[in-house]
């Protein structure tokens, strides 16, 4: 088998990194400041992976990535991810989660619920903590009680969801001090 492949490229929200195998994207890094801030993160997660010209596959998640942030509809649900490693309970919930159309957003109960795991609101909410493939699995989507927040792990916290979010049209753009 051949080492993995990563590459970092620029959007709307800062510069995201992606890594893949042959049998798919095995992680996408969400913006760390600066392109080596990220490259570092990336490849503090995987050590083994390589930078180097993305395939065809993977050029067209990239494509696909950087149009959903620059605010155009664009449907994701087609990348194939490689889910070696993770947990079947997350599995199931990023594949349900992959269905959320953006623009549109859900809770973490209301998406226990779907599964028939009614009280496992907090279970969904820490698989979206795990998510190894945020954007392509797009746990940004999911909100807490209430259309809260709630909580998010990449840089910058939950200003980066909802900066998303409005960028898909979830959420109106708020208005600022300057």
């Amino acid at each position: 088998m051949t080492a993995p492949g990563y590459s970092v490229f620029g959007t709307a929200i800062g510069d995201c990194g992606i890594a893949w195998s042959e049998r798919g994207v095995i992680a996408v890094q969400l913006p760390e400041g600066s392109e080596e801030r990220t490259r570092a993160r990336l490849t503090a997660r995987l050590p083994e992976a390589a930078e180097s010209t993305p395939p065809g596959e993977i050029q067209r998640a990239i494509d696909g990535i950087v149009s959903l942030m620059d605010g155009k509809r664009t449907d994701l649900t087609d990348v194939g991810l490689d889910y070696e490693g993770v947990p079947d309970f997350h599995h199931r919930v990023y594949e349900f989660i992959r269905s959320i159309p953006a623009g549109k957003t859900l809770t973490y109960g209301d998406i226990a619920n779907i599964l028939g795991m009614p009280g496992g609101a907090q279970a969904v909410g820490q698989a979206m903590g795990r998510n190894p493939f945020p954007i392509i699995v797009p746990c940004h989507r999911v909100l807490a009680a209430g259309g809260k927040d709630g909580g998010f792990s990449a840089r910058g916290g939950v200003a980066t969801k909802r900066r998303m979010l409005v960028i898909e049209g979830a959420l109106a753009d708020e208005p600022t001090l300057f």
